[in-house]
């Protein structure tokens, strides 16, 4: 309980410290560096599955077959489909092969926040690892560019709105230095004001972006491939 508390008191401190807050929601200020690139044409994922699998009821089902992704430097590839045929499987498999890679960078945006987020901390504990004040310091700069409040900022995370949780995400992927971006859904919690700047962010982004989402605008902005998964594999409806 002492360490809670203390806890609590440097989040609290670090916070009053913040007072540079923008005034409206386009105002959000963040970006990846200039230095987070992939190189054109560079191999990012050759990923195939035979069959794409669910336990459903103590039985395996097979939601679709034949599945076969190439993804190349610096593409922004969508995965669109039917609800209920795997996209958010297929993604995870694929998020498993790119985080154990040391030839790229990569980050990951679950579907489900609470499979990345621990609920009982605090923001800036989820952004900064190290402890180093510069690091605290960049991190409530870069929270306060993202809207949030004195008072989210000082409030566990699990006290956050949806779409707070995925700036937060987001803002790990920037301050990491991600060059490969693996995004289940990541416009679905945000507000229509905040969406389109963080759409045209994605846009810009000069590393890879692989996928899935409903949302027709990031397919028209963000995406320059997509792909609708079907039962019998992954067909192109976007892209050269």
């Amino acid at each position: 309980m002492k360490n809670l508390l203390s806890q609590e008191k440097r989040i609290e401190k670090k916070a009053e410290e913040f007072t540079e807050i923008p005034d409206v929601e386009e105002a959000i200020l963040f970006d990846f560096p200039d230095d987070v690139q992939i190189p054109k044409g560079k191999k990012v994922l050759e990923y195939s599955v035979d069959a794409l699998k669910i336990g459903k009821d103590g039985e395996e089902v097979v939601l679709a077959e034949d599945i076969f992704l190439r993804v190349t430097g610096p593409e922004h590839v969508a995965i669109i489909g039917d609800n209920g045929i795997g996209k958010t499987t297929f993604l995870h498999g694929v998020s498993k092969e790119l985080l154990e890679r040391k030839d790229i960078k990569a980050g990951y945006m679950p579907q489900n926040y609470e499979e990345l987020l621990d609920y009982n901390r605090f923001p800036v504990d989820f952004l900064v690892a190290s402890g180093q004040k510069e690091d605290i310091t960049k991190a409530f700069t870069f929270m306060g560019g993202m809207k949030f409040t004195r008072e989210e900022m000082e409030h566990k995370i699990g006290d956050l709105s949806g779409g707070q949780k995925a700036k937060l995400i987001l803002l790990k992927l920037i301050l990491d230095g991600c060059n490969v971006l693996i995004l289940d859904e990541p416009t679905r919690n945000l507000s229509p004001l905040s969406n389109p700047v963080i759409r045209g962010v994605l846009a810009d982004y000069n590393g890879t972006i692989i996928s899935v989402t409903h949302d027709r605008k990031y397919m028209e902005e963000v995406a320059t491939t997509i792909y609708e998964l079907t039962k019998t594999g992954l067909k192109k409806v976007k892209g050269d």
